[in-house]
């Protein structure tokens, strides 16, 4: 018997999972942040070890068993994040042939049907990659304003703001937004919002991204049209991973991760018009698999296994073990 293991080490928790060849999951373990912006290369190390002793107990399993092993980490962002990441790994003492990826790659492996696409990330921030049949990737930084990559909750957050400062200086038309952004901070009117806000007396972000879905879902046409521009932005970010990996005239998935969807459909209506006018075949689906399972998939591909009759095993598997009920969950 083979065994593979996946890991998907995120900024807020992290996951390990062991599944055999035949796609049953075995055990898993969880723990907190491994981002090594957050914890550092010794925070990094001590989660990854963290999960996977949980996981090789859980299974029954011995570190010389793993077959194949693959690793989705937040904050492996560029070239230079390669060597320490591969020295925090290397000290698993795991040897069996494995590669790591940033997060959001596993969510596309997890998520689309053969392990290959773009996939689009949208919850407090946002990122974007893609994968070819051949393993080839494409990006976008992941950094939001600094290249001008937009759709997280805390850009739709911003977007709104925007909107209640072009309505008060009559650049823009009036808004229900301006009402509930003053209430929620406690301020009379949008110069004292954007003084507040300049002066760092107060913070708009994600978290304040409900309240635009809250008055675009009572018809304002002002927020309605925010969403719609969260959704364009998002699109674009996909359109540039497509072109970067020359999927324009394919019949691929778009795999949609992340919170910020559940707020309103026009998300997703926005990205695909965006899409569809550069790639007509793509299928925008949601991910709906925990992430770790790209991890263990992945595993299997450097082990030279064929992992897509498995699939949806380690998939219904992984749910089980992970009480795992939805996308975003």
């Amino acid at each position: 018997m083979t065994y593979f293991l996946g890991f998907d080490i995120g900024g807020s928790k992290s996951h390990a999972l062991i599944a055999d060849e035949s796609g049953a999951v075995l055990g898993c373990g969880e723990g907190g942040s491994g981002n090594h912006e957050g914890v550092g290369m010794d925070g990094l190390r001590a989660v990854l070890q963290s999960v996977v002793n949980q996981a090789l107990g859980a299974a029954g399993v011995a570190r010389e068993q793993i077959t194949g092993m693959g690793l989705g980490i937040a904050g492996y962002d560029w070239p230079s994040d390669y060597e320490p990441h591969r020295a925090v790994i290397e000290s698993l003492g795991i040897h069996a042939p494995y590669q790591f990826v940033n997060d959001a790659v596993i969510g596309l492996i997890a998520g689309a049907r053969d392990g290959w696409g773009v996939s689009v990330v949208a919850g407090t921030g946002n990122n974007c990659r893609g994968r070819d049949a051949l393993g080839r990737e494409g990006r976008v930084a992941g950094v939001s304003w600094w290249t001008a990559e937009y759709g997280g909750g805390g850009d739709l957050t911003r977007k709104a703001v925007e909107a209640v400062w072009l309505a008060w200086t009559k650049r823009g038309p009036d808004t229900d937004l301006t009402p509930k952004f003053l209430a929620h901070v406690g301020v009379d009117d949008a110069l004292e919002l954007i003084e507040g806000l300049s002066r760092g007396r107060f913070y708009l972000g994600a978290p304040e991204a409900p309240l635009v879905f809250e008055v675009a879902r009572a018809g304002d046409r002002v927020a309605l049209e925010c969403i719609r521009w969260v959704g364009r932005e998002l699109g674009s970010l996909a359109v540039g991973v497509i072109r970067q990996l020359e999927f324009e005239s394919l019949d691929f998935e778009v795999v949609l991760t992340g919170s910020l969807y559940k707020g309103s459909p026009l998300i997703v209506e926005a990205m695909q018009a965006v899409i569809h006018a550069v790639a007509p075949g793509a299928r925008l689906v949601y991910l709906n698999a925990p992430p770790v399972v790209g991890g263990v998939l992945l595993g299997m591909e450097q082990a030279g296994i064929d992992f897509r009759p498995v699939r949806h095993r380690v998939i219904e598997g992984a749910k089980r073990e992970l009480h795992w009920t939805e996308a975003g969950s």
